[in-house]
Parts: structure tokens; C-alpha cells; sequence
């Protein structure tokens, strides 16, 4: 799984598929390329101090890990978006509600 680092790529992002998945948000880009999908993480100082944000972004990062390899497409962009509930939602429901995120997005129209 490689991972968004620049502010460019969380914009592309940020005005592609959008959907809300209970403690985050996943937002994603088709790139329209066939290299591997990658993973941009965001928690804002509003969800807490550092070490709970740091808390947050491990989760998602783990949660990715497990999830991203079944659902995610090559050549997409994936950047989630941490609530504040990220924090103390039990790890198997991250899981799940990843999963059924990047199936919504997708879902054929």
C-alpha cells in the first residue's frame, strides 16, 4: 500500500467520490493509471491533542492495511478523513465500515 504524502494529491482527492463511513470519511480520485492504489490519512487538531491524534491515524493505518488489499482498485487515490468517534470505535467496526465504504464508492451506477 503506498501512501499520499503530497498536499496536491489530498486536493485531487478532495474533489472526487465522497463517502461518509461512521467514524470517517473516505474520499477517492481515479488517478485513471494502473499503478497500485494509495492511502492519505487526515485527523485535524479538532479530534484532539497529539498523542490522540497519533492514536487515530494508527488505527486507520492498521484498518487500511487489512481492508484496502480486497476492496481498493488499482489506480485510485483513497484519503480518510478521522472523526473524533475513530478513537474509541472498536477495531473490527473501523473494519467493516471501511470495507463497506470502498464498496459503496465502488458500486456501478
Amino acid at each position: 500500500m503506498d501512501r499520499l504524502t503530497k498536499r496536491a494529491d489530498f486536493l485531487a482527492a478532495r474533489n472526487g467520490f465522497r463517502v461518509s463511513a461512521g467514524p470517517f470519511q473516505v474520499q477517492a480520485r481515479d488517478r485513471k493509471d494502473a499503478r497500485a492504489p494509495r492511502v492519505g490519512f487526515t485527523v485535524t487538531k479538532k479530534t484532539g491533542n497529539a498523542v490522540e491524534r497519533n492514536r487515530i491515524r494508527r488505527r486507520l493505518r492498521e484498518a487500511a492495511k487489512q481492508t484496502m488489499d480486497a476492496n481498493a482498485r488499482q489506480g485510485f487515490d483513497y484519503v480518510l478523513i478521522a472523526r473524533r468517534e475513530a478513537i474509541s470505535a472498536p477495531f473490527p467496526t473501523l473494519l467493516d465500515n471501511l470495507g463497506r465504504a470502498l464498496k459503496r464508492l465502488h458500486k456501478p451506477n
